[in-house]
């Protein structure tokens, strides 16, 4: 593995720790500060600070389906990790090693949750529009998939994906 490799995969993995440890600090503090007791207005109508125990998944689907979203995640972090093996070292693949950062993150912030509590703590209210309580976690998941599809779409070209195909180029067959 060259130089060049090696820092992107520790860079790689201190931001990562450092994301799932501001995920799981928050929700540390929203266990403290929020559970048992009134929702905290952060803006009035609009954004609240609201604890709550999702055994589900987004909007409450698949409740106590632990075993399901553990192997979810599982796969998740499998396939960030075969990524990231893959990935060239150049820096025009910074951003899907970011993204993928956060994505994995997000998968292992939660994962943690369910593993732990079997339950994942939500505190993100945004009452203007009644949208489902959330984590940083769900955050970082969110803003990770919408990078991921608009370097897919705008960025990266069909050659530069190429290095992730599971398929042999007739050159490597030669």
């Amino acid at each position: 593995m060259d130089q060049k490799k090696r820092s992107l995969l520790v860079s790689f993995l201190i931001g990562f720790v450092i994301l799932v440890g501001m995920d799981q600090w928050t929700k540390g503090l929203a266990v403290k500060f929020l559970k048992g007791n009134q929702p905290v207005v952060l803006w009035e109508g609009v954004l609240e600070f609201h604890y709550s125990e999702n055994r589900g998944a987004a909007f409450g689907m698949l409740q106590e389906q632990q075993g399901f979203f553990f192997l979810i995640a599982v796969l998740v972090l499998a396939a960030i990790v075969f990524v990231l093996w893959r990935m060239p070292s150049a820096k025009k693949y910074r951003p899907l090693a970011v993204c993928l950062m956060a994505l994995g993150a997000g998968a292992a912030g939660n994962m943690i949750d369910r593993v732990r509590q079997g339950f994942v703590v939500d505190f993100l209210y945004f009452k203007l529009i009644n949208f489902p309580i959330f984590n940083v976690a769900d955050c970082y998941v969110t803003l990770a998939a919408l990078g991921l599809v608009l370097l897919i779409i705008f960025y990266y070209k069909d050659e530069d994906m190429a290095c992730f195909s599971l398929r042999r180029s007739k050159e490597e067959t030669h």
